[in-house]
């Protein structure tokens, strides 16, 4: 686990969100999102429920969220799971960086796909990354998809992440995309 400083925030809102530590209300909505197929189509493939299920009563639905810069995607007004969020550091053992020692920061996300099309993800990932920028030096912060995942790399562009680099993990080509932290600032 990298040292550096990634968002410290256990809550960010937005018009239409809220980014909060899972609760055990969550664990359907999280074992929907590992389970569907279409939601994992570019994420290694969906999980065998019974092996979500056994992971969640392993380690807690609570848990999942633990993570500093770790956070569901919920309704604001409902508090329903639409997805989860992280921004923390991506391992240097990994490929895809833009520096030899890695560890930069990385958005990542994923929506249940009744919530797809609504803006909702760009909308969760600019409260996060405003709120990151309120809290952290300038920096870079990593977006890495699959390539042949048109909506993520549009999301990416829409948010202001510029492609840089092109690489092969599990299987696949990865488009590395980068922005500066500071452009969300308030």
């Amino acid at each position: 686990m990298s040292r550096l400083p990634t968002l410290s925030a256990t809550e960010v809102t937005s018009d239409r969100l809220v980014l909060r530590k899972a609760r055990d209300a969550d664990r359907e909505g999280l074992i929907e999102i590992f389970t569907d197929p279409e939601v994992r189509a570019y994420l290694g493939g969906p999980m065998p429920r019974g092996e979500m299920e056994k992971f969640l009563d392993a380690f807690g639905t609570a848990n999942t969220t633990s993570e500093p810069g770790s956070f569901i995607i919920a309704d604001n007004s409902t508090h329903r799971l639409i997805g989860i969020l992280g921004l923390g550091r991506r391992s240097a053992d990994r490929p895809g960086h833009l520096t030899e020692d890695g560890e930069e920061l990385e958005l990542s996300y994923v929506l249940r796909r009744g919530a797809w099309g609504a803006g909702l993800a760009f909308e969760a990932a600019a409260a996060a990354l405003r709120a990151a920028a309120d809290e952290l030096p300038d920096q870079p912060v990593l977006v890495v998809t699959q390539t042949a995942n048109e909506r993520a790399l549009k999301l990416a562009a829409r948010l202001g992440f510029q492609p840089v680099d092109t690489f092969e993990q599990f299987g696949a080509e990865q488009t590395l995309s980068t922005v500066r932290l500071h452009t969300f600032k308030a």
